[in-house]
């Protein structure tokens, strides 16, 4: 599970200050799947970002599976970052001169992979990218680049993945690929933080968070968990 333990951050700029979290406290159970949603500014990326043990918090703690990311050596917290957190962001973060089966690979430079070929081209296969393997990122389509930032996020098997807007450039076709994916993650055992503005995707999420001015709020089960509950 994940669990955020009254965290707070301030960015301070000068004489200036911002607030992005007041007092976070958050668990996600192991199978989570949960929308974080809010205003521009208001604090969801940093949220992810401290979740995903980029960030550093000035006060309170995160957990991953009784692990306690800022707790431990900084070498330590990469190799843990790689083998069990998995990012997608908007903007993808492929690396340009890469083609598509080493953009994969690439959180194995981080932490090695006995099989990652091999994964890398079952992952592949499952986005129908295996076309693409030599392409490069210029080469792809909007939706082919985020299916491949997907892909590698999947690569280590990870505990965790966080995405945020993955679906922002995104048509609805690939859209529903995307979020698919990261429900059947969810299904799998695997746990979900999706920061969003799109009401659509949020809702593809059991759960929503709300997040103004840094503070969280409980928005509430959404369609997903009740026709869960429903079919159970």
């Amino acid at each position: 599970m994940v669990r955020v333990d009254d965290v707070s951050k301030t960015y301070r700029t000068g004489v200036e200050s911002v607030t992005a979290l007041d007092s976070v406290t958050l668990q996600i159970e192991t199978g989570g799947f949960v929308a974080v949603q809010g205003p521009s500014g208001c604090g969801k990326t940093t949220l992810l970002l401290t979740v995903g043990g980029l960030l550093k918090p000035d006060n309170g703690s995160v957990t991953i599976d009784g692990e306690s990311l800022y707790e431990m050596p900084i070498e330590r917290r990469t190799k843990f970052r790689a083998g069990s957190i998995g990012f997608v962001f908007q903007q993808f973060h492929l690396v340009p001169y890469l083609n598509v089966r080493d953009n994969v690979l690439a959180p194995t430079m981080a932490l090695p992979l006995d099989d990652a070929r091999e994964r890398a081209e079952e992952l592949l296969e499952e986005f129908n990218l295996l076309d693409r393997l030599k392409h490069t990122p210029a080469e792809l389509s909007t939706g082919e680049r985020q299916r491949v930032a997907l892909a590698r996020a999947m690569l280590h098997e990870p505990r965790v993945i966080l995405a945020d807007e993955p679906t922002g450039n995104l048509d609805e076709r690939n859209a529903e690929i995307v979020l698919g994916a990261l429900a059947e993650f969810a299904g799998a055992g695997g746990t979900v933080m999706l920061v969003t503005h799109d009401n659509a995707a949020a809702a593809w999420a059991e759960r929503i968070l709300r997040i103004d001015r840094g503070r969280l709020v409980e928005g509430g089960e959404t369609a997903a968990r009740h026709n869960a509950k429903a079919a159970g």
